[in-house]
């Protein structure tokens, strides 16, 4: 019988709980605004994690200093949450932006519009649906 989660899977979980409230203490809300870890994607040997998060302010040097202060303070964020958790190896941390939100958003507004314009040009269509 298959496991249902690995390991790493299970491990990056506990990681992603565990930073979002080490950053959430950490890192100043006035310097990028309100942070939300989405993901954790941890290599096979645990010993790198990619951690996927998205800022409320999401314009584009916002993303860039939000990216490069993460970055920065990964070792210190490391070394904290090496202290919460009982780990053998303390993965890396490569902090990205993770950009699905937004572009959602936006393909959502494109399809509202699309859907706006056609009920401009063709009236009959509501009433040919209900």
């Amino acid at each position: 019988m298959a496991k249902e989660f690995s390991r790493a899977r299970r491990v990056a979980q506990q990681i992603q709980k565990e930073l979002a409230q080490i950053v959430s203490r950490e890192v100043k809300a006035n310097e990028l605004g309100m942070i939300t870890l989405n993901e954790v994607d941890l290599s096979s040997d645990l010993s790198y994690a990619k951690v996927y998060f998205t800022i409320l302010n999401d314009e584009g040097d916002n993303i860039k200093n939000a990216v490069a202060k993460l970055n920065e303070q990964a070792p210190l964020l490391r070394s904290m949450m090496g202290s919460a958790m009982r780990l053998r190896i303390v993965p890396d941390l490569k902090f990205y932006y993770d950009k699905s939100l937004s572009e959602g958003i936006r393909m959502t507004s494109l399809v509202n519009q699309a859907v706006r314009k056609d009920r401009q040009n063709n009236p009959d269509i509501d009433s040919e649906e209900g």
